[in-house]
Parts: structure tokens; sequence; C-alpha cells
């Protein structure tokens, strides 16, 4: 195969959930594009690059510090949603039924990884927590193994500070069959119930 062209799926076949296959496919496309196509897609990487960095106080995605939420005054500053990237912020923000702000960890627990606190945004998290102003944090990791060691850490440590904790709820999604969920699910689905 040429050279640039392998190199080209070699970089694409980096991005999570993009095998091999996939990695052709999207390297003939840009291949068939126009110059002005690819150079367009090689400018918008380098932009990313080069403009985007974190937020100074929740540690979110922005080209201007601090990001437009924190920066929200019409946003309720006594909640803070707990998450672990910025991808999350972005899924709960345009549910439009949270109107408080985050907090981005940059991960989660995984000590078989290698990743302890010190690796995510808590002190800075628990640094927000001490001006009183915040009485509940909602903490939204995903309801996996890591997440959830996650969540119960932030709690014991959020706990003594004065702020309600709570946990997004978990079980079935909208529009799902009982026959086809598996155990965790339903678990937390019943644990989760809630008066009708």
């Amino acid at each position: 195969m040429i050279d640039s062209l392998e190199k080209l799926i070699e970089q694409f076949s980096k991005f999570p959930g993009i095998g091999r296959k996939t990695a052709q496919r999207m390297a003939f496309f840009v291949l068939k594009e126009r110059k002005e196509e690819a150079e367009a897609l090689a400018q918008a990487v380098l932009d990313v690059k080069s403009k985007v960095s974190y937020c100074s106080i929740c540690f979110n995605i922005t080209e201007d510090d601090p990001c437009a939420i924190c920066r929200d005054e019409k946003r309720d500053r006594t909640t803070i949603c707990v998450v672990e990237e910025a991808n999350d912020v972005v899924a709960l923000d345009r549910t439009n039924q949270y109107k408080g702000l985050f907090h981005v960890l940059g991960g989660v627990l995984a000590p078989l990884d290698g990743v302890g606190p010190d690796d995510l945004k808590i002190k800075e998290l628990l640094t927000r927590l001490k001006d009183k102003e915040v009485k509940e944090v909602i903490i939204a990791t995903n309801p996996n193994t890591e997440g959830e060691a996650t969540a119960i850490y932030l709690s014991k440590l959020i706990r003594p500070l004065g702020s309600r904790v709570t946990r997004i709820a978990r079980g079935l999604p909208a529009g799902g069959d009982l026959e086809y969920a598996d155990q965790i699910t339903l678990s937390n689905a019943l644990e989760g119930r809630v008066e009708f």
C-alpha cells in the first residue's frame, strides 16, 4: 500500500471504536474528497488542538476561560454535577433538565490502570465546595465498577463538608424491554424504584 495512505489509516485506527477496516474506509473517503475538503479537515484538527483548553474552574473543554457554563449567571450555583469527561457535560446539558454547574474529573479511579485520586480533579472539586454556596453535589459517573468506586469515594469526601450528595438514577432505559435487560440493570431499577 502507498506509504502516505497507510499512515493515514494508522492515524484513523487510533480513534476509539475505529478498527482497521473503518479506518481504511475513512482514509479512502479523504482521498476522494476535494483538496479543499481535506485541508478543512486538517485545519479543524489543528484548531481543536491549538484553541481548545480546559476551564480553570470546572475542567470542561472551552475556548474561553472560564467556560460558558461557569460564566452563565443564570445557572444554579448551589448545585454541581460531577462527571467523568467533558462529553458527559454535553450529554447532560443537552437534556435541558439540569441548570446547575458541572465539574469534570478527567476520568475515574482505576487502580489496575494506575489511576488514583491524585490523577483526577478531586482536590479542585473539594476546593469548590469549601465556600459553602454549594448545597448539592450530583455524582454522575458511569454505572460500571470504576464509576461506582469513584462515586463512593467522592461521597465519603463530600459528606463531611456539609453538601448533600446524590447519585443519578440507574435502571431501565425508556422503551426498553425487561426480557432484554441484564441482571445489574434490573437490580438497579428495582433498587431505585419511586412512588407511583
